[in-house]
């Protein structure tokens, strides 16, 4: 018999927040996303729009970490949109999500690929393809999805540790470097409430995707009631204060004078070039660790993804045969080889079509990374908005004890913060993804998203027409009933 279940009671509050965090990949947004906002938005305020995206999300956490003490499925936004706004929404949220996840996880190869290539020729002179590098990727994630999640999260966790300890080091080198001295200039209010502000936020809020997977691994924690809220706030809460404040002291280190420019002429390359010109063997880690930054959101994105496959085939919405488990560790086995088929299949298409290109070695980077990643930004964003929407309509009909602020207040606020956020990627789509003049990708790109979503409504109606004892099985998700919990356990932390 087929197992439908996953590893129980594994996961503590620290592994599922290094799980969170290593989808945000900190020393990936410092030495990528910090340098493109700067460049792109012409704003010193950076680091103000970093802290102003992670009250958004801690507002929409509140609604969101209460939802979770109630409902424990691995398809996360699938279970409560289904939840909250009925089977059909469900199955396009799960849909939408399923593509926005594969997306996501995907694109980073064509960076990891690139950046990776660009190491060994750097420091051992071996030149590879950026495919053979994606590939080596490839193959150490597939190799940790199909074993235990514990085995993920000691090697998120040690990958994390070292993102935020390179980090620390380049914040503090930059403080004690500072070339017009320490100020709060960056972190001034009036660089952030200006002209520019939406691609800012655009830009920016790519930098917390990933936060909402702690929900995920709800059925793999040891306390599902209180873990994933408790993770969430944690994860985020760090994200955004680390983000912040490293982003102002490297701006520091640089000159708030000429950060924007500087951003403007090397692009991802300034925070390492700028280290080289101080220290080249901090340089050296950095770039290192940069490829093991990548890893690890790609291992978390992985298994996101490999997940979704499986809440999915479990209930019967996709094939049942991807809702199976490892009956040695609970893995979802048949979800996450499904996954790696998937980006195998990605990996090899984009080394065809690149195979002389004129963009040349940053082919992968300006087509792979770029085209998917925001893409998938953009749905996972406007997933967030439908989900708080869900949280509203779920408490509505029962408040199970919760006031007025976490059942409504913060959901609405979220929701209509969230919804802007969408709408200004979909404005700023064509510098996103660095299209010059008009391009179709403005279109075909987020309209695979929206596609996906139409689909699913498409496929959730089928479902109801034709097999409905399938679409009634949905309006059970929760995987883990309160007759069933254990009790409160004290978490190591």
């Amino acid at each position: 018999m087929q197992q439908t279940t996953l590893a129980r009671r594994h996961l503590s509050t620290t592994a599922v927040v290094f799980m969170i965090i290593a989808a945000s990949a900190p020393l990936t947004v410092l030495a990528g996303g910090v340098p493109t906002s700067f460049a792109v938005s012409g704003l010193l305020g950076v680091p103000l729009g970093y802290l102003v995206l992670g009250v958004i999300i801690m507002v929409f956490a509140v609604g969101y970490g209460a939802m979770s003490g109630h409902i424990q499925n691995a398809g996360a936004f699938y279970a409560y949109i289904t939840e909250g706004l009925g089977n059909r929404q469900g199955i396009a949220a799960a849909i939408l999500a399923l593509v926005s996840y594969n997306m996501m996880q995907v694109g980073l190869y064509g960076l990891f690929g690139f950046s990776l290539a660009t190491l060994l020729s750097t420091l051992i002179g071996v030149s590879v393809p950026w495919w053979i590098a994606g590939i080596i990727g490839w193959l150490i994630v597939a190799a940790l999805g199909v074993n235990s999640v514990d085995l993920s999260a000691k090697v998120l966790g040690v990958l994390v540790a070292l993102e935020f300890a390179v980090v620390a080091v380049v914040s503090v080198l930059a403080l004690l470097n500072a070339p017009e001295g320490v100020s709060l200039e960056t972190l001034n209010p009036e660089h952030f409430f200006t002209g520019g502000l939406g691609v800012l936020l655009a830009f920016g809020i790519a930098a917390f995707m990933g936060f909402e997977s702690g929900a995920i691994y709800s059925e793999e924690t040891k306390n599902p009631r209180r873990t994933v809220a408790r993770a969430t706030y944690i994860a985020v809460g760090i994200i955004a204060v680390f983000y912040a404040l490293s982003t102002w002291a490297f701006s520091m280190g640089v000159g708030p004078s000429v950060v924007v420019q500087a951003s403007q002429e090397l692009g991802p390359d300034l925070v390492f070039a700028w280290l080289g010109e101080r220290s080249p063997a901090l340089a050296h880690v950095a770039n290192v660790l940069f490829i093991t930054s990548l890893l690890a959101a790609l291992v978390a994105f992985h298994n996101g993804a490999a997940r979704y496959f499986f809440a999915l085939g479990r209930t019967g919405v996709i094939p049942r045969r991807l809702g199976t488990t490892s009956p040695r560790n609970g893995a979802p086995v048949m979800g996450s080889l499904a996954q790696s088929a998937l980006g195998l299949s990605v990996i090899v298409v984009f080394a065809v079509a690149g195979a002389g290109s004129e963009l040349g070695e940053l082919f992968p980077v300006l087509t792979l990374f770029t085209w998917l990643t925001n893409a998938a930004a953009f749905g996972l964003v406007f997933l967030l908005a439908v989900t708080s929407v869900a949280v509203i309509a779920w408490f509505a009909r029962d408040h199970h004890g919760r006031g007025v602020w976490t059942r409504l207040v913060a959901p609405a606020l979220s929701a209509v913060a969230l919804i802007t956020v969408a709408v200004l990627i979909l404005m700023n789509f064509d510098l996103m993804i660095g299209a010059e003049g008009p391009s179709a990708l403005v279109i075909v790109m987020p309209g695979i998203i929206i596609g996906a979503g139409v689909v699913g409504l498409v496929w959730g109606e089928i479902l109801r027409r034709t097999r409905p004892e399938v679409y009634r099985a949905m309006d059970n998700v929760d995987q883990i009933p309160e007759s069933q919990e254990l009790p409160v356990v004290t978490e190591h932390r």
